[in-house]
């Protein structure tokens, strides 16, 4: 469905006729958690009549899932930070939106009467994020750890993206597995901090055997997980998946193993699903998945993670593992989008510099 503007933004009273001007910045060759989130934001900014720009690497993906209404500007990897400067010059942005390290860290050698903010989709580093005139934290506990950070911060957390159009394919036909197979999925990047190793080493060790597991993602863990799997059958690194809600539906069990983890989009997805749900309380999940029926486990603990899914597989096999309604109204995109945009305007009330055009208090969502 596509987003329509609210009649509370039909006028915009800004010099030279135009709306206030957004400009996210982001240098990704993928599509995962953190660059969803700036195409969701940027998309949803678009169809409330922003004029919104997105930077990306010229390969990058991202130009396919934007809305037509916002202009993609693709750079190569040499010289992105010059060319950077050279389109905020020419742009003129009233806000940079930075996400993640390389973006954040280019966004501060720019300057200008522009004002940069950035979201912390991992953490906050000084070198790349210190620069900056605002930081979106995504839970709590990165808003106490900002020392000596100089400007404004808000905690806003992630929120449900839209789901794409293109048709969602599930897994168990494609793997060929019968419905009575206990199927437990998880999705992340293959790297030591999603933990995939300790759900590999869990699944072997207790699992049983009418289980398979379906992990979807990849990265530079890889080939140290397929020695892991040691050619169990049960096993499937199924590769990156820029659509994964027919996966979902599909899975019996999700599983999040992180070690670290900020927030945790895909929780959110499998939350969307009904899907029963085993997270390690890492630092986003611990806080926001406190007041919902998911089990929550000490992070990097095969054996914690060997009796929760021994015990899922119990009651899978009982019949007693149903899907779940979630309470998600803390997630509503209007809401956290309304809130994003209202930090935008706290940043730009700040800036005093009388050449710059005004900023338009809006009432997104409404």
């Amino acid at each position: 469905m596509p987003f329509l503007p609210t009649p509370a933004l039909t006028q915009f009273p800004t010099e030279n006729n135009h709306p206030p001007r957004i400009l996210h910045v982001v240098f990704s060759s993928r599509i995962a958690g953190s660059e969803r989130y700036c195409v969701d934001l940027a998309n949803r900014q678009a169809a409330l009549g922003y004029d919104v720009h997105v930077v990306g690497m010229r390969t990058s993906p991202l130009a396919g899932a934007l809305s037509p209404r916002v202009r993609f500007h693709g750079f190569h990897r040499l010289f992105r930070t010059f060319s950077l400067r050279r389109l905020v010059a020419r742009l003129e942005p009233d806000i940079c939106h930075g996400h993640l390290s390389a973006a954040c860290k280019a966004l501060g050698r720019v300057r200008g009467p522009h004002q940069s903010v950035a979201t912390l989709h991992v953490g906050y580093k000084p070198h790349q994020h210190s620069r900056l005139h605002g930081l979106i934290c995504v839970n709590r506990a990165q808003a106490g750890r900002l020392v000596g950070y100089q400007g404004r911060t808000r905690i806003i957390s992630n929120w449900l993206p839209e789901a794409r159009d293109e048709a969602a394919p599930g897994i168990r036909e494609e793997l060929g597995l019968d419905k009575k197979v206990f199927l437990i999925g998880a999705v992340g990047r293959l790297h030591k901090s999603k933990g995939m190793d300790v759900l590999v080493s869990a699944f072997r060790a207790a699992a049983p055997a009418h289980a398979a597991l379906v992990i979807l993602g990849d990265g530079p863990q890889r080939a140290e997980l397929e020695r892991l799997c040691e050619g169990d059958p049960r096993i499937h690194l199924a590769g990156y998946r820029p659509i994964v809600q027919g996966c979902l539906q599909d899975f019996d069990l999700f599983v999040s193993p992180s070690r670290e983890e900020s927030f945790g989009l895909a929780i959110l997805e499998a939350m969307s699903a009904g899907v029963p749900i085993i997270a390690t309380a890492a630092e986003g999940p611990a806080e926001f998945l406190q007041n919902q029926p998911v089990e929550l486990i000490p992070p990097a603990s095969v054996e914690a993670m060997s009796v929760a899914l021994a015990a899922a597989g119990e009651q899978f096999r009982a019949g007693r593992l149903p899907r779940l309604a979630y309470n998600l109204s803390l997630y509503e995109p209007a809401d956290r989008v309304a809130d994003v945009m209202n930090f935008y305007e706290q940043i730009l009330e700040s800036r005093r510099e009388s050449r710059v055009r005004p900023w338009v208090r809006v009432a997104v969502g409404t």
